[in-house]
């Protein structure tokens, strides 16, 4: 055999120009190895959990099941990358490497670039496709919204009719998590993986659940079933962005003209893919951001070492504040959380507990099983106040759990100690003349806000911070908006904020 296809985050058989690259050079050269790779090293990283890895074991037996009828299969090895490789080329007399390039954390990186030695060194042609729009080297950042709009509007490519037949090598048994050493992880209402229950997310929130998409994202309930729950398939390439992007344009075609109150949502959906390439991209421009304050004035705002009191009440949701505390236990039980609410989420732990945004952000990418590195670390540190370049924005979790939850049933739900509590004090429960066995408040709201506050503004108005912060922007700011994506590319924006949109529009939880 000749050729291996290595799929990464790319696990589907459609809108697959990998796969089709290796179909092509094994009709030409010989058979092909369709091959995933459990690394023991990939799941020991600190972003890695066992309900991102039980996606993933669903998500790898949805892409056999479909190569099965393609007549092929899906070879699975456990162990470190190039190890695998090598004895798959020593084995196999393999020439040809296929894979879409990976925007992952430092580690995928690492290994890359090992594989890419390896390959060097063995005589064996790696042939790297970009993945999606995302482009990899040196490129012309004001020309990336075009290029992106280009790649969205063609065609997903389709699947093969059939691959290339022949004897695979054996497969290896997935690993337990366990196994795995990653740590026991219940998340007792997580999303499940696999491409078939990606299409049927896909549909019932083009035909259903979206069409108040734009007005219920931002509520912690109405959230959970207004937002398309797109984000832990895309993230792993079970869909990919642009069958994603085609699917709502021609729905965005369908409901043209009819008063259903779909086209603002549906074009809501198409403005967030682009962010989302958007900030992909970003990582993959600049690999420091996930360890590395952008504007690199903040790099020693925050203590390296947390304070571990202060670190184990947030990630325990026992921070005295409820709706902190009900946003952070429902996301442990379920690994998904709207937007918002993830943006609460870290600006309270970066400002009223001063917390490093980077032991924080691991943390949450390992609740997340829609952890996507390129979204995560640039909104980590856009919560944090660390990119010298936006707007600085200090959530008041009281005012927020007013504004979001107004009845309190969120709250309620998954602070059931707080049940009695009125209303009026649910937010603040140590106004409460009651008893409530609940802890009281880790800090003074508005007093912590305020110490913040001035300690980053303290930075920004020091020597060298303007000069630092117009590099930050000439290097990161394309003068092409993402939002201006390929469905409505020619039409004028509505309105100032339409160009330039603030955090809330540039949100994620799909």
């Amino acid at each position: 055999m000749s050729t291996i296809l290595w799929f990464k985050r790319d696990l589907r058989v459609t809108d697959n120009a990998a796969l089709l690259r290796s179909a092509e050079l094994a009709c030409d050269l010989g058979g092909m190895i369709p091959l995933y790779i459990v690394e023991p090293g990939l799941w020991a990283q600190p972003d890695a959990s066992g309900r991102q890895y039980a996606f993933l074991c669903e998500s790898l037996t949805g892409l056999r099941t479909a190569l099965r009828a393609l007549g092929s299969d899906l070879v699975i090895r456990v162990g470190e990358a190039v190890f695998v490789l090598e004895n798959l080329r020593h084995a196999n007399g393999v020439t040809h490497l296929v894979s879409h390039q990976e925007t992952g954390n430092a580690w995928t990186f690492a290994r890359d670039r090992a594989v890419a030695d390896w390959a060097a060194g063995q005589g064996v042609r790696w042939h790297d496709l970009p993945h999606s729009a995302i482009r990899r080297g040196r490129h012309d950042r004001d020309g990336w919204a075009a290029h992106r709009n280009q790649i969205m509007g063609l065609s997903p490519l389709p699947a093969p009719e059939r691959l290339p037949s022949a004897d695979l090598p054996t497969s290896d048994a997935l690993p337990s998590a366990d196994w795995l050493g990653l740590a026991p992880d219940p998340c007792p209402v997580r999303q499940s993986g696999g491409r078939a229950l990606a299409e049927v997310c896909l549909d019932s929130f083009l035909t259903e659940r979206g069409m108040r998409y734009r007005q219920e994202m931002s509520s912690p309930l109405s959230g959970a079933r207004a937002c398309s729950r797109l984000s832990p398939h895309l993230a792993l390439g079970v869909l990919s962005p642009r069958e994603a992007a085609q699917a709502c344009a021609t729905r965005q075609r369908a409901v043209k003209g009819t008063r259903t109150g779909w086209a603002g949502s549906l074009n809501s959906f198409q403005s967030r893919l682009a962010w989302r390439d958007h900030f992909i991209q970003k990582l993959e421009d600049e690999p420091a951001l996930e360890w590395r304050a952008l504007h690199r004035a903040y790099d020693g705002l925050r203590p390296k070492l947390p304070d571990a009191a202060r670190l184990e009440a947030w990630e325990k949701g026992e921070t005295g504040l409820p709706f902190v505390d009900a946003c952070m236990r429902s996301l442990i039980a379920t690994g998904w959380l709207n937007f918002r609410m993830r943006s609460m989420l870290l600006s309270v732990a970066s400002y009223h507990l001063w917390l490093p945004w980077q032991r924080t952000g691991q943390h949450l990418a390992r609740l997340f099983t829609d952890y996507e590195p390129g979204i995560h670390w640039s909104q980590c540190q856009m919560q944090s106040g660390t990119t010298g370049i936006n707007t600085l924005r200090i959530y008041n979790p009281v005012k927020q759990g007013r504004d979001q939850d107004p009845t309190g049933a969120f709250t309620r739900q998954w602070c059931p100690e707080l049940a009695d509590v009125p209303d009026t004090d649910l937010q603040e429960p140590w106004s409460w003349a009651g008893q409530v066995a609940y802890p009281a408040p880790i800090v003074d709201v508005k007093q912590a806000a305020k110490a913040a506050r001035d300690a980053v503004w303290a930075v920004r108005r020091g020597d060298g911070f303007a000069h630092e912060a117009r590099r930050v922007v000439q290097k990161h700011a394309s003068r092409k908006d993402p939002q201006r994506h390929f469905v409505n590319d020619r039409a004028k924006p509505r309105s100032k904020s339409a160009t330039k949109p603030d955090d809330r529009q540039k949100s994620f939880d799909f």
